[in-house]
C-alpha cells in the first residue's frame, strides 16, 4: 500500500517507457525505403576514383565552377535574407486578405519542375518578358545569360526554405516575451535586437544554412533560364552535366563534393529546421519535482499564512521593505486615472500605493483591463493618466507600466540577474549600476543566489520572484501582475504571496492584481475590483466584499452559497430557480419589492438534520447528499434538493460521522434568517 504503482503491461520498464514491438507490415517497406535512399548514396562512393579525387577536383574548370556557384549561391542568400525574412514575419505576425494564397506561392518553387520555373523566369524577367524590357531600358539590366539570372533562378528555388523555417519559429515565440520586454521600456528596435532576434537566431541560421545549400546545388532552373556560360553561369551542377558526356569518373567525384557539402548542412543542423517553434531550453521544472534547489531559501520570508486575511499590512507608499534599492516613485506621483472603453466600460482611479485585487469568471475582462492600460489590445481602448500625466497616446515602452503576465515571460536566453537589469537598461541606466541594483532585488526577494541561472534552471516559484524583481526594478508607476501565483503549488504560492505582500507595501506606484485565488485577493490587495461582462460590478474594501458580494461569482469564490432573485414582501426572497427564502431585516436599507437581489448564506450557518429540525430556523427544506469535500479540517456537503437550488455546508468531521452521511444519504437542511445577507443587484 502507497507503493509505487506499476504497469501491467508487457514491456513497461524503468521510467515508464513501454517497448512495443514494430509491426512487420511496417517494418519491411520502412527498410525498403531507407535502403531506395541510401543505396545512390552508396553508389557514389562505391564509384568515385579515389586516387585521382584530388586531381578531378583541382582542374581549372571544375576549380572556376565552384568559385562561380560559391559567388552565385552566397548571393542568392542574401536576395533571399532581404525578401524572405519579411516575408515570413508577414506571413507569422500580420493578418491580411489572401495569407493563404500568398503561403501557397511561397511553397510553389519545391513543387515546381525546376525547368519550368526556368521557363516562368523567362517569361518574367527575359528580354520579351513581362518586365524584362522595362529592366533593361530603364536600369540597363539583363537578367537571362548572366550571372544576375543565375542568382535569381537559385534564390526563387531556395528562398521557400528560409521563409519556412523562419516563419514556424515566429509563430511559436510567445508575444508575451516581447510585450513583457516593451512594458519595460524597450522600444521596438531594442526588443527586435534583444529578444526576438536572439531567439529566432537559430531557426534563421538553420533557414539560412538550407536556402545556401539549395542555391549551390540548384540545376534546373540555372540552365534554363540562366544558361550554360562557362565563368558566367555554369555553376557546380552544371559542370557535373558536362562532365558526365565527357569523364563519368570526373562527374563521380565532383558530386561527392556536393553531396558532402548537402550532408554537412544536415548534420550541423540536426534536424532543428523541421522542429517550427523556437525552442525555448529546457521547460521549467514542475513545482514539487526535482527542480534545482534554491540555495536562497525562504528562511527569511516568516511562515505561510494559514487562512485569508481580511485586511492588508498599512501601506507606506515610498518606505523601504528590508535592505535594497529604494521602490520605484514617490507618494502622490503615481495616482491612476483611466477611462475605459469598448470590452472593458468603467472609470478607474487609485491614489498612489493603492493594490487593486481584479477578480471575475473567465472571459469578464480581466486581462482585457491589463492589456489596455498596456495599449496591447484592440478590444478595449484606456484613456490613462499617471500622477497627472497623460500616457494614452504613448506606446508601451514609454508609459511607465511593467507587466508580469501569467507565465512570467522571462526571457529565456538570459540569466536571472540579466532579466532583472533588462528595463534598467532600457531606461539608459548604466550597465554596472544596473546590474548592481538588479542583484539587489533578486536578494530582497530572496533568490540572489540564483543571479547566474538560465529561467530553464528555476523552479516555478523561482521563476515568479525573479518576474517580480525585474517588474520592480524597472521602478514602474504602475504595475500589473496577471494571475502571477496560478501556476504553483499551495505550499510555495503561500511562501511567494507573502514576499509579494511585503514588497508591495513598500511600493510607491499602483498595483493590479488579477487573480482567482480568495486568499490572495484579500490578503494583498487594498480595494476588489469585481468585473462581469466587461463592466465593474463592484469596487469596495475586501472587507466589504467579503461580507456584502455583489457577484455570485464572488460569493462561490469566497466559499458561499449565492442565490438570485428579486425581493419579496416583509423579508423574503423569491429565488430565481424556484423556492422562498425568508430573511431578518438588516442594517442596511432593504431592497424595494421586486428588486433583484442575491442572498448569500455561509456554508457554516447551514446545518443538517437527518430528522426535520424543530424550533427557531426560518428556513427548512428535505434535501440528498450528493458530494462531500475536505476543505482543511473541515468538510463541505454538497445537498441538492427540488425545493431550492443546491446548497453547501461546512461541517467537521466528526458530525459527518455521527450523522452517518455518505453520497446519497438524505437530510434536512436548515438556515437561521439572521444568516442570509441580501444585497441589490
Amino acid at each position: 500500500m502507497g507503493g509505487p504503482v506499476r504497469s501491467g503491461r508487457p514491456g513497461a520498464g524503468a521510467g515508464g517507457a513501454v517497448r512495443r514491438g514494430v509491426p512487420a507490415g511496417l517494418l519491411v517497406p520502412a527498410l525498403v525505403g531507407v535502403a531506395f535512399l541510401l543505396l545512390p548514396l552508396v553508389g557514389v562512393l562505391a564509384r568515385t576514383d579515389w586516387p585521382s579525387l584530388l586531381h578531378h577536383l583541382t582542374t581549372p574548370q571544375v576549380t572556376q565552377a565552384l568559385r562561380l556557384s560559391l559567388v552565385v549561391s552566397g548571393w542568392a542568400l542574401l536576395l533571399s535574407l532581404l525578401m524572405g525574412v519579411p516575408l515570413a514575419w508577414l506571413l507569422a505576425r500580420v493578418p491580411f486578405p489572401g495569407k493563404a494564397l500568398v503561403r501557397s506561392l511561397v511553397l510553389l518553387p519545391m513543387v515546381l519542375p525546376p525547368t519550368v520555373g526556368g521557363v516562368a523566369l523567362l517569361l518574367a524577367f527575359g528580354r520579351r518578358g513581362v518586365l524584362g524590357p522595362w529592366l533593361e531600358s530603364t536600369f540597363g539590366l539583363t537578367l537571362p545569360f548572366h550571372t544576375a539570372g543565375a542568382v535569381v533562378a537559385a534564390a526563387f528555388v531556395a528562398m521557400p526554405f528560409l521563409v519556412i523555417s523562419l516563419e514556424g519559429a515566429l509563430a511559436g515565440l510567445r508575444p508575451s516575451l516581447e510585450e513583457t520586454a516593451a512594458s519595460l521600456g524597450a522600444g521596438p528596435l531594442r526588443v527586435f535586437a534583444t529578444v526576438t532576434l536572439p531567439l529566432l537566431a537559430p531557426a534563421l541560421a538553420a533557414g539560412a544554412a538550407l536556402t545556401w545549400a539549395r542555391a549551390l546545388g540548384e540545376f534546373g532552373a540555372t540552365i534554363t533560364f540562366a544558361g550554360n556560360l562557362p565563368g558566367a553561369t555554369q555553376t557546380l551542377p552544371l559542370q557535373v552535366y558536362l562532365l558526365l558526356q565527357d569523364s563519368p569518373e570526373a562527374a563521380t567525384s565532383v558530386s561527392l563534393l556536393l553531396l558532402v557539402i548537402a550532408m554537412a548542412v544536415l548534420v550541423a543542423l540536426r534536424g532543428r529546421w523541421t522542429g517550427g517553434a523556437v525552442r525555448e531550453a529546457r521547460a521549467t521544472p514542475p513545482e514539487g519535482a526535482a527542480a534545482p534547489a534554491d540555495p536562497a531559501g525562504f528562511a527569511d520570508l516568516g511562515a505561510p499564512e494559514e487562512g485569508p486575511t481580511l485586511e492588508k499590512p498599512p501601506i507606506r507608499p515610498g518606505a523601504e521593505v528590508g535592505a535594497g534599492p529604494a521602490p520605484a516613485p514617490a507618494a502622490g506621483e503615481s495616482d491612476l486615472r483611466a477611462e475605459l472603453t469598448g470590452y472593458t466600460r468603467f472609470p478607474l482611479t487609485a491614489p498612489a500605493g493603492t493594490t487593486i485585487a481584479v477578480v471575475g469568471p473567465n472571459g469578464a475582462g480581466k486581462t482585457t483591463l491589463l492589456r489596455a492600460l498596456l495599449g496591447l489590445t484592440p478590444r478595449a481602448h484606456a484613456e490613462v493618466l499617471l500622477g497627472g500625466r497623460d500616457v494614452t497616446r504613448l506606446p508601451t515602452h514609454r508609459r511607465e507600466v511593467a507587466w508580469v503576465p501569467q507565465d512570467g515571460a522571462l526571457f529565456p536566453h538570459l540569466s536571472a540577474l540579466a532579466n532583472t537589469a533588462y528595463g534598467l537598461r532600457a531606461r539608459g541606466v548604466p550597465r554596472a549600476e544596473a546590474r548592481r541594483q538588479a542583484r539587489e532585488w533578486l536578494t530582497r526577494l530572496g533568490v540572489g543566489e540564483l543571479a547566474g541561472r538560465r529561467p530553464a534552471q528555476l523552479s516555478g516559484g523561482q521563476a515568479q520572484r525573479v518576474a517580480l524583481a525585474r517588474a520592480l526594478a524597472a521602478r514602474p508607476r504602475l504595475l500589473l501582475l496577471d494571475e502571477p501565483l496560478a501556476a504553483l503549488d499551495q505550499t510555495t504560492r503561500a511562501r511567494v504571496r507573502h514576499t509579494l505582500r511585503r514588497h508591495l507595501a513598500g511600493f510607491g506606484g499602483v498595483c493590479l492584481i488579477v487573480t482567482h485565488d480568495p486568499v490572495e485577493a484579500v490578503s494583498l490587495a487594498d480595494r476588489v475590483l469585481v468585473l462581469e461582462g466587461g463592466e465593474a460590478v463592484q469596487d469596495a474594501p475586501p472587507a466589504e466584499v467579503t461580507r456584502h458580494p455583489r457577484s455570485p461569482w464572488v460569493a462561490r469564490m469566497l466559499g458561499g452559497n449565492a442565490w438570485e432573485g428579486t425581493a419579496g414582501p416583509d423579508g423574503t426572497v423569491e429565488l430565481a430557480g424556484g423556492g422562498l427564502l425568508t430573511t431578518a431585516p438588516g442594517e442596511a436599507t432593504p431592497p424595494g419589492p421586486g428588486a433583484p437581489v442575491l442572498a448569500v448564506i455561509a456554508p457554516e450557518a447551514v446545518s443538517l438534520h437527518l430528522a426535520r429540525p424543530e424550533g427557531s430556523p426560518r428556513n427548512v427544506w428535505a434535501g440528498t447528499v450528493r458530494e462531500l469535500t475536505a476543505v482543511g479540517s473541515r468538510l463541505r456537503v454538497l445537498v441538492t434538493s427540488p425545493e431550492v437550488p443546491a446548497l453547501v455546508a461546512e461541517i467537521t468531521p466528526a458530525a459527518a460521522a455521527d450523522l452517518g452521511l455518505t453520497d446519497g444519504t438524505r437530510v434536512w437542511t436548515a438556515v437561521k434568517a439572521t444568516e442570509v445577507t441580501v444585497v441589490g443587484l
